[in-house]
């Protein structure tokens, strides 16, 4: 059931044929914009985390039709590689610079940090490889966009990477949640505070909610806190393959050294710092991106099920915690520090 719902290429080729993507991708969308809706009534309901609730729970439910099986692996590949490319428009290198060198060293602190920590932790663990580099990035950098980025070089599994992305939305948003009520009874400044939360909530989304929790400056801060770690992406994957690589991999199972959709997601970064990009066509790009992330993270969601979370087992939600703990004292000492 697993491999229908994620792995087209897998699944019996007359019902490629049959039904092709058009069901499932129309299945994504419509959540991701339904979700969109809510959001509009509800703003703390961003569409993504909305969207992976209602995949997970139908995934777990056992309620995702074989015909729209193609269609949801397309939404959890292709169209979550599209959003990455397009998160690129939301990215300023000037704003990020504008933080100021300190928060920049932070940033990289964290993700250094926390991806070299995380899999150190998951080694001792004992946690497989391919799941330990999935949390390790998509907890460091930027959720699901860091999971999609690295899944290649991880060799990891469709399942994989399912309960990957839930671990980073459920402790992510438990984050989201209970940080800025933490943050309120430190005597930190709301900036600064807003800065912490940037530096060690894992999905944009959930950056996007705390920041609004924060309060005043506090948003603004933390989002171009979080943007500087999400700058950092590019460069994390190019280390990783840089490093397998001088391990001794066979050139021709070598993946590329930038995925395509992560050097798209550079170009527009750099036109969108370089150029004058019209607010319009901003606004226009920064729906169609929230749209499809949804639509992807509704399609990741799709692939949990019981059997994945039970095979997952214990020590991948204990590494989970540990990097999400190590992330956040990573951010608050740093923060604490630049004062």
């Amino acid at each position: 059931m697993t491999q229908a719902v994620l792995v087209p290429d897998r699944a019996p080729t007359a019902t490629r044929h049959r039904t092709g993507a058009g069901p499932g991708l129309l299945l994504a969308l419509s959540v991701a914009l339904l979700a969109h809706g809510l959001h509009a009534t509800v703003p703390a309901a961003h569409p993504s985390l909305v969207a992976v609730t209602v995949g997970g729970a139908a995934g777990l439910a056992g309620l995702v039709p074989r015909v729209a099986a193609p269609g949801v692996a397309v939404a959890g590949r292709t169209v979550l590689r599209w959003a990455v490319v397009l998160l690129g428009l939301q990215l300023s290198l000037t704003e990020v610079v504008g933080l100021g060198p300190g928060v920049l060293v932070l940033a990289a602190v964290v993700v250094t940090g926390g991806v070299v920590g995380t899999l150190a932790m998951g080694r001792a663990l004992g946690v497989p490889p391919a799941m330990r580099l999935l949390l390790a990035c998509g907890f460091s950098i930027c959720g699901a966009a860091a999971v999609a980025g690295v899944r290649d070089l991880a060799d990891a599994d469709d399942e994989e990477v399912s309960a990957a992305v839930a671990l980073v939305v459920v402790l992510g948003t438990t984050t989201m949640l209970l940080l800025p009520l933490g943050l309120a009874l430190t005597p930190l400044d709301v900036r600064t505070r807003g800065v912490v939360v940037g530096a060690s909530v894992h999905e944009v989304a959930q950056v996007v909610v705390a920041g609004g929790l924060v309060g005043g400056a506090g948003l603004g801060a933390a989002v171009v806190a979080k943007l500087a770690r999400v700058v950092l992406l590019a460069p994390t994957l190019l280390a990783l393959r840089l490093t397998t690589a001088r391990r001794g991999a066979a050139v021709a199972a070598r993946p590329p050294l930038l995925p395509w959709f992560v050097a798209g997601f550079l170009v527009l970064a750099a036109g969108r710092s370089l150029l004058d990009v019209p607010p319009p066509a901003l606004a226009v790009a920064g729906e169609v991106q929230g749209v499809a992330m949804a639509a992807a993270m509704f399609a990741l969601g799709c692939g949990l099920r019981r059997e994945t979370l039970r095979r997952v087992g214990a020590r991948p939600v204990l590494l989970a915690v540990l990097a999400t703990l190590l992330v956040l004292a990573l951010a608050l000492t740093g923060a604490l520090l630049l004062g």
